[in-house]
């Protein structure tokens, strides 16, 4: 009967100390790196080990008989790593040699040091098997403790005979039940744990739902706004587009009428200029359906662009010959200026960069009042990664009325302008820069702004070469 109470009392021990690491872990190293956890676990296997021999029944002065293996087992079901198992089994049976250096402190070491690698082995197998966490317990339990059995029997000091007929039968039956029930113990721990670390799991789940639910309102909410201005701005443009539709048509209507019905009346003089007005009226209203057409076809993604040669040395030359003629008339200097490294040639679409460059022309000369416009093509070179990339840029510079830097963004999107009674002061949709700015993307390059209010502003189209 001492043997039971001797395993009684190292399994009350083992469920004491389980119980009080079971705290320990749960408000000091649950969130410790894996490495720490399985360090933390070996020192207490091997703890857990020693205490169950410091209460062992010692049958005499040498022979301790304890659950010394029980550590051991529950570490081949929880950790399932050859080295740690060895680790634990060694560090149980060098515990041994405190308790005195004799045959029996050797046996002992040897027994355990056996018993590691025997749970090694196993540890393989309960890696790959598909049996349930039961099935892996129990057989694993019979096999640590018929072992451990043949090991006394093998290396022990006790006679073979004494062992065999009368301690074997009460400790081996003994170590298999406390085993087990400890072994449940354990395991109960364990789901407690493992519904802790859910609920902590779904408690994080649920902060990160909210977190990215918040993050969700704050976008739709700016979306909301960013909605209700383009509709302002549609709005805006809608009223700019009337007026600018209506002036020109008024002109071709009211003059045409007046020439259908005083056709006798009127000079030659007159009706040359009233045509002169309806053709006028007539290329404005003409240009402003043609934007609106581009912009269309780019927000649908069918503007077709075709790249052929583009002889840059006549695009200063065409341009001149539209804009001086405003120059003069509003009195303002303008000038054109194209580098020798330029090339001759590049390949783009014509058409769409003399578009893009009436566009800021058109716009330097409308909102300059005094001093000058120009236009300067140059070359640059720039690191791109490992590449060195060539870009021609055509720079439209003026001396006009500038943007506030907060607006250099707003101007390229559609229906939009710096400040919407610049186009009942100035005139125009807002669409000139927006259709441009895709248009050099189109193009492979893009268009940079430098501006400060009354200081004038510099529009830079690159292309690539």
């Amino acid at each position: 009967m001492e043997y039971l109470k001797i395993f009684f009392m190292n399994t009350a021990l083992l469920i004491t100390v389980a119980y009080l690491a079971n705290l320990i872990y749960k408000h000091t190293i649950s969130h410790a790196p894996e490495t720490v956890k399985k360090a933390s676990w070996v020192v207490l296997s091997i703890f857990a080990g020693w205490i169950t021999i410091l209460f062992g029944y010692r049958l005499h002065e040498n022979a301790i008989f304890d659950l010394r293996f029980v550590p051991l087992i529950i570490s081949t079901l929880a950790f399932p790593q050859p080295f740690i198992l060895i680790i634990i089994g060694v560090g149980i049976g060098l515990t041994r040699l405190i308790f005195g250096m004799n045959e029996a402190a050797v046996a002992g070491v040897l027994n355990l040091s056996i018993l590691g690698f025997v749970c090694a082995g196993l540890s393989y197998w309960v890696r790959r098997t598909t049996v349930t966490i039961v099935g892996k317990g129990l057989l694993i339990i019979l096999v640590v403790n018929l072992m451990n059995a043949v090991n006394i029997i093998v290396f022990g000091v006790i006679p073979d005979r004494v062992y065999i007929t009368e301690i074997m039968p009460i400790t081996l039956p003994a170590g298999i039940v406390l085993s087990m029930l400890f072994s449940l113990i354990i395991r109960d721990f364990q789901l407690d744990l493992q519904r802790t670390g859910q609920v902590v799991r779904a408690n994080k789940l649920l902060s990160a739902q909210a977190e990215e639910l918040h993050k969700n309102k704050i976008v739709l909410e700016e979306r909301a706004k960013q909605l209700m201005l383009a509709s302002q701005f549609k709005s805006e443009f809608l009223a700019n587009m009337s007026h600018e539709l209506r002036t020109p048509l008024n002109s071709i209507i009211n003059l045409s009428q007046i020439i259908e019905e005083n056709d006798q009346q009127l000079t030659p003089e007159e009706i040359t200029e009233y045509g002169s007005i309806i053709h006028r009226s007539g290329g404005d209203l003409l240009a402003l359906i043609n934007d609106i057409l581009d912009l269309s076809k780019v927000e649908a993604g069918k503007l077709d662009v075709v790249n052929e040669e583009l002889n840059v040395s006549e695009i200063p030359e065409l341009l001149a010959l539209q804009f001086t003629v405003v120059a003069r008339k509003k009195g303002l200097e303008f000038n054109i200026n194209l580098s020798e490294d330029v090339p001759a040639v590049i390949h783009s679409d014509p058409q769409r960069v003399q578009q893009i460059l009436r566009n800021l022309l058109s716009n330097a000369f409308k909102f300059t009042l005094n001093g000058f416009v120009s236009l300067n093509v140059r070359m640059i070179e720039r690191s791109e990664g490992q590449a060195l990339k060539r870009w021609v840029v055509f720079d439209v510079q003026d001396s006009g009325i500038g943007i506030a830097a907060d607006k250099h963004t707003v101007i390229f999107e559609a229906f939009q302008q710096a400040d919407s009674s610049i186009s009942r002061k100035y005139g125009g949709t807002g669409l000139g820069l927006s259709i441009s700015n895709d248009l050099a993307k189109l193009l492979g390059g893009y268009i940079t702004l430098s501006s400060k209010e009354e200081q004038g502003s510099l529009f830079s189209l690159y292309l690539p070469l």
